[in-house]
């Protein structure tokens, strides 16, 4: 059981392991953009007086440009918290997954994005407060009817009562 569900969440990367895939694919293309045979193009009265120290200068420059850009990278990414953000959009996404109805996109005009959310919501409610509303007034119908019939029954006591009155006088 276990070892089914494992492997195929390991096969699903993450966005930060796919921005950390997309940053080393940028370096590695980085790196072939400014290959040796262009260092030497650049600098071949150097190249031809000192080959190998030419080649130890190319190595020495592309290892530091490299490792500078990891260093920025990883800056930007502590900074802007990529790797929480990152996370937090994969959650988000799994958690979408089961939804039925469409995200929320706004179209740019605030008086149809208010209306398309609000409206939903204003529909419930006035459902939910008419459904109140007929509780409500079934209520007061069954206390009308209680009060009438106490009326009535008063009216009937107030009758006997004066029947007994005159009966005795």
């Amino acid at each position: 059981g276990d070892g089914g569900g494992g492997p195929a969440l390991a096969a699903v990367p993450g966005r930060a392991q796919v921005f950390t895939t997309v940053v080393d694919t940028f370096l590695e293309k980085l790196v072939a953009a400014g290959s040796y045979q262009r260092f030497v193009n650049c600098y071949r009265c150097f190249y031809k007086l000192q080959p190998q120290l030419t080649r130890s200068i190319y190595d020495q420059f592309i290892s530091q440009l490299q490792a500078s850009i990891k260093e920025e990278i990883q800056e930007v990414k502590n900074e802007g918290n990529l790797e929480g953000l990152f996370s937090s959009l994969d959650k988000i996404v799994e958690e979408a997954k089961d939804r039925e109805e469409p995200a929320w996109r706004p179209s740019g005009i605030p008086e149809q994005d208010i209306c398309s959310t609000m409206v939903p919501y204003f529909l419930k409610h006035r459902s939910h407060l008419r459904r109140v509303l007929r509780e409500k007034e079934e209520e007061n119908r069954k206390v009308a009817e209680s009060v009438l019939m106490g009326r009535d029954r008063i009216a009937e006591l107030q009758q006997l009562i004066q029947a007994r009155q005159q009966v005795w006088q």
